[in-house]
């Protein structure tokens, strides 16, 4: 089961991102000494502030009374106040939710959102060469990478990748959201790239695993009636949010998209999105966390990308042993966008060879991937 990143191991036990573990800290020593507050409003812990050894602490995007900032300065701590304007905290210690990054959605429609207003910071800086922009966003993108792997600490990762552009109401949609729950019930954490098309259909299934199965095709019925997020974001998302409405409690998966592509927006079935400003960060760190392999439902350029993003570790061993690859749909591969002859030539008389496999259907994935074995 995948953790809440409240309770998820931080290693050393020295970072604190939450209120309660601040209060848990002081109440079991009252020493801060060392440790590293992450976008906690301390604004009502003066007294324990002025109390408490901070030396070599450090306070990231902490709110607190300027007599309480003074002080833990005096005390040798660093101190990175919060930056005003901002449609985000660079400094988060949690990755976003749905319900976080869609917020005013009900209202004001998806131009509201805190989604929606990044993007369009996104977009006014990141051509400007501004230095302290682009630090805001690598703080953030790191920021981001570490709560990411707090929560996956320990965990059976599956990737799902595919195209955007994958409909809801089709059945290519039906299978990827069945393959979703099928892995999350086999005990893996579903991981996709976080946005709409076969990234939401996973993440969907993942999401209707602890329910009846009756319950998935019933969501897929509300689903298709808004079959693609354009030409409303807005109509797309509240479809989802009606769906987790009627079915509240789904399971838990992780979708990690990114501000790069913003005609893309995340999905409201990942329960937990690291939604990143740098693309090749995301790509990257998203294979990399797929520790019990990746299935590659059809796509396009992007998804061949990433076919071959996989393979490169896998051919060399550079993350350890190869781990699985399953490749979806034998036409798609070997005839529209012939990818599996050249990973199956580059695989050849590798380790990597007996970890990757082709398969005609979506319902076979599962089955292929545990037939692969997990990491060598």
């Amino acid at each position: 089961m995948l953790p809440s990143e409240a309770s998820a191991p931080h290693p050393g036990d020295r970072e604190i991102e939450t209120l309660t573990e601040f209060d848990e800290v002081v109440a079991a020593g009252g020493s801060l000494a060392g440790h590293r507050v992450q976008a906690v409003d301390l604004t009502g812990r003066t007294a324990a502030l002025l109390t408490a050894d901070t030396t070599g602490a450090v306070f990231l995007g902490c709110p607190m009374e300027e007599d309480a900032a003074a002080r833990v300065r005096a005390s040798g701590a660093l101190v990175f106040p919060p930056v005003p304007g901002l449609p985000f905290d660079p400094y988060r210690g949690l990755l976003y939710t749905p319900d976080e990054l869609f917020a005013g959605l009900a209202d004001g429609g998806y131009e509201a959102t805190p989604d929606a207003r990044a993007y369009a910071w996104f977009q006014r800086t990141k051509a400007d060469g501004d230095v302290f922009a682009s630090m805001l966003r690598a703080v953030h993108d790191d920021s981001l990478s570490d709560a990411l792997d707090e929560l996956l600490h320990g965990q059976r990762v599956v990737g799902v990748m595919g195209g955007h552009a994958m409909a809801r109401g089709t059945e290519e949609y039906a299978g990827a959201a069945r393959l979703g729950r099928q892995l999350a019930r086999d005990g893996f954490t579903v991981a996709t790239g976080g946005g709409p098309g076969a990234m939401e259909a996973a993440n969907l299934g993942a999401y209707a695993a602890p329910h009846d199965d009756a319950m998935l095709d019933e969501a897929l019925a509300i689903l298709a009636k808004e079959p693609s997020f354009t030409p409303s974001v807005t109509h797309w998302a509240r479809a989802a949010f009606q769906v987790r409405e009627l079915w509240p409690s789904g399971g838990a998966s992780v979708g990690i998209p990114t501000w790069f592509y913003g005609h893309e927006p995340p999905n409201a079935f990942a329960s937990h999105l690291a939604k990143y400003f740098a693309n090749a960060t995301r790509e990257d760190g998203l294979l990399a966390r797929s520790n019990a392999g990746v299935v590659f439902l059809p796509g396009a350029a992007g998804t061949v990308q990433e076919i071959f993003d996989n393979a490169t570790p896998n051919y060399y061993e550079s993350r350890g042993g190869p781990t699985p690859m399953v490749l979806v749909d034998t036409h798609h591969w070997t005839h529209h966008l012939p990818a599996w002859p050249l990973l199956k030539s580059l695989a050849a008389g590798r380790e990597m060879e007996s970890r990757i496999a082709l398969v005609g259907d979506v319902a076979e994935a599962a089955t292929a991937l545990a037939d692969l074995g997990g990491p060598a």
